[in-house]
């Protein structure tokens, strides 16, 4: 009795079985009958049939254990990567081998390869690829069966590969069981335990390894959908920023297409157009014409990068061809087209980047800026034929009402009663006639007057008292226009109405008479004709022409009290001889030649050329002249 107690406390202690053997060896060593040891035998074998059957639940405990810690893992799914190492680690403990791992079928290349490994140490067994049906996992891959081998080298029944069975030796495997990772009807890979010596498997491990193949092919589902949920779920958010930033830039788009639509109906200008759209879309704008120039710029937000004009017509004429907006860089470019014109361009900053709405809004803007310098340059046109209708009655009718001419010309701004010169310039027919006019009349209206193209010849009436001035400067504009140098004359100044037609006359005389004298290209007054503008003139300004030519020595005269005058005089009737000249004015040589030194400062060096010196001739004889009739300098043509 004592010995079956001895057996329960070994049961108790869970002592190995070797240990089982003392009770009966030490009844035996005490001479204890045959039949004593006999009953000793059988309570040993069941002593460990008892123990074997607690260590069978006891390893069926730990394997529901880590089943079920599995599950939590796969409930809690921290990650992919860290659920199917835990599956793989479990299997090495529970199966109690040297190495496990799992692999997993490459759709694309239609083989399988390493996904994860537990206790393996060799690099190349790591990197294995299985071609389908090739070695123990290549087969339970194909087959979905699994299949067990205690010595994987020697066994005939698998395909072997020189890469697979150098891994395997690399990693020193003897012993592997492999089975299906199954999701469905599918084998998406293979979960392994393997052993570093010979072993035969159990039908109790295989099944434990089936099992947690099959937590593992949860888990790899579980991850891909959760995987394509998350993917969805960010399309959605993605869709859904669209659809809110497509609806906003829609009601951008409203309200920019209400406010453009109320500014044209109000008589609104381009700026206004400019303003809106940085109010609309966050950003910077400027508005150019035709020619480059800048007609308006607003900013709301940001600042405006640079465009040069080579750049900008670049970008004008591919947003023309493509019917749109054009991006470059940070710049949208819109061109503002009518038809067939180029009226010119919308370049705009955005503080963010446009949507599709946006980019139709800056186009509608490039719209209604058309619209607006169309409408401006027809008003323009009108009012043009308006004042080129007034200059052309003014020139070629006589005034019979001077109050309703002052009237006409009082409601397009101009006073004909204030000083105004009237300047013509030359031919313009070889130029283009529409570029002509359109300068002609922007010219007139910039400066409060008036313009007109008649024959070929454009006349401008513009306020002012110096038309040598006023001449010189439309040659230089017009010239500018027409790429080539233009021709102008110019008389005045008019103080009323009737004094207009008298002093066009003069003008257009002077511009022929230019031409004649070589001076082409040029511009100039009457009065700086010398005696060609005396005779020219439409009432001969003697006193004007004498100021003119010999001012500065007729006022050094009365201020000093010399006789330069004198002295020039004697020097002409002496054929330009300072000692006969001398001798005339009864003084030394020396004296005349400084007195024409004198001249030379006042007159300039040039009063010796040809030209001048006729006129300083002529002036000399009107002044002797003026001398003998009495002081009038103004006689009737």
């Amino acid at each position: 009795m004592a010995s079956a107690l001895e057996f329960l406390d070994l049961l108790a202690r869970e002592a190995a079985p070797v240990e089982f053997e003392h009770p009966v060896l030490a009844a035996r060593a005490a001479g204890a009958p045959a039949a004593e040891l006999a009953e000793l035998e059988q309570v040993k074998l069941r002593a460990l049939q008892v123990r074997a059957l607690l260590e069978r639940r006891r390893r069926r405990e730990e394997e529901l254990s880590a089943l079920y810690d599995t599950a939590g893992d796969l409930a809690g799914l921290r990650g992919l990567d860290a659920v199917l190492r835990a599956i793989v680690h479990r299997a090495r403990t529970l199966i109690n081998v040297d190495v496990s791992y799992l692999t997993l079928n490459d759709p694309e290349r239609g083989d399988t390869y390493m996904r994860i490994t537990d206790g393996s140490v060799a690099a190349s067994f790591q990197q294995l690829r299985l071609p389908p049906g090739a070695g123990l996992g290549g087969l339970v891959a194909l087959t979905g069966t699994p299949y067990a081998t205690a010595n994987y080298p020697a066994d005939s029944r698998f395909e072997h590969t020189v890469e697979i069975d150098s891994g395997v030796t690399d990693e020193g495997l003897v012993a592997i069981l492999g089975v299906p990772l199954r999701l469905g009807p599918s084998v998406i890979g293979v979960l392994f335990a393997a052993n570093r010596t010979e072993r035969p498997f159990a039908r109790e491990e295989v099944a434990l390894l089936v099992s947690l193949a099959a937590h593992a092919a949860v888990a790899i589902d579980a991850a891909r959908l959760l995987t394509e949920t998350q993917t969805a779920l960010t399309e959605l958010s993605a869709a859904n920023r669209m659809i809110q930033a497509h609806s906003e830039s829609i009601e951008r788009a409203a309200a920019a297409h209400d406010r453009m639509t109320t500014l044209v109906l109000r008589g609104g200008g381009v700026d206004d157009v400019a303003g809106d759209l940085v109010e609309v879309l966050d950003g910077a704008v400027r508005v150019f014409d035709a020619h480059g120039r800048e007609l308006a710029t607003a900013k709301s937000a940001g600042d405006l990068p640079s465009l040069d004009a080579e750049a900008l017509a670049e970008a004008v004429a591919a947003s023309r061809g493509q019917g749109r907006s054009v991006l470059r860089g940070e710049l949208h470019v819109a061109a503002v087209v009518a038809g067939a014109d180029n009226l010119g361009a919308l370049v705009f900053h955005p503080s963010r980047p446009l949507a599709d709405a946006d980019q139709r809004t800056l186009e509608r803007a490039a719209q209604i800026t058309a619209l607006l310098l169309l409408f401006r340059q027809t008003v323009a046109e009108a009012e043009g034929q308006v004042r080129g209708e007034l200059l052309d009655d003014l020139i070629s009718r006589p005034v019979r009402d001077p109050d309703a001419v002052r009237s006409r010309a009082r409601r397009i701004g101009v006073d004909l009663d204030a000083p105004h010169v009237v300047v013509v310039a030359d031919d313009a027919r070889t130029g283009p006639r529409q570029q002509v006019t359109s300068w002609a009349r922007g010219f007139a209206a910039a400066h409060g007057g008036l313009a007109m193209t008649r024959d070929g010849r454009i006349t401008l009436l513009v306020p002012g008292t110096e038309p040598g001035r006023a001449a010189r400067l439309v040659s230089k504009e017009a010239g500018r226009v027409l790429g080539r140098p233009v021709t102008a004359g110019a008389a005045g100044p008019a103080t009323s109405p009737a004094e207009v037609a008298p002093a066009h006359r003069e003008a257009d005389r002077c511009v022929r008479a230019l031409a004649a004298l070589g001076r082409a290209g040029a511009g100039a007054g009457v009065g700086e004709l010398g005696y060609v503008g005396l005779l020219l003139a439409q009432r001969h300004d003697v006193g004007g022409f004498l100021r003119e030519v010999l001012g500065p020595v007729l006022d050094y005269d009365e201020r000093r009290g010399t006789a330069l005058v004198q002295t020039l005089d004697a020097y002409f009737a002496a054929a330009g001889s300072p000692a006969r000249a001398a001798e005339t004015l009864h003084v030394h040589v020396n004296t005349v030649s400084q007195r024409l030194d004198r001249i030379g400062q006042l007159l300039g060096g040039d009063w010796h050329d040809p030209d001048r010196s006729l006129d300083l001739r002529l002036a000399l004889r009107l002044h002797r002249l003026r001398d003998c009739v009495g002081p009038t300098t103004e006689e009737p043509g």
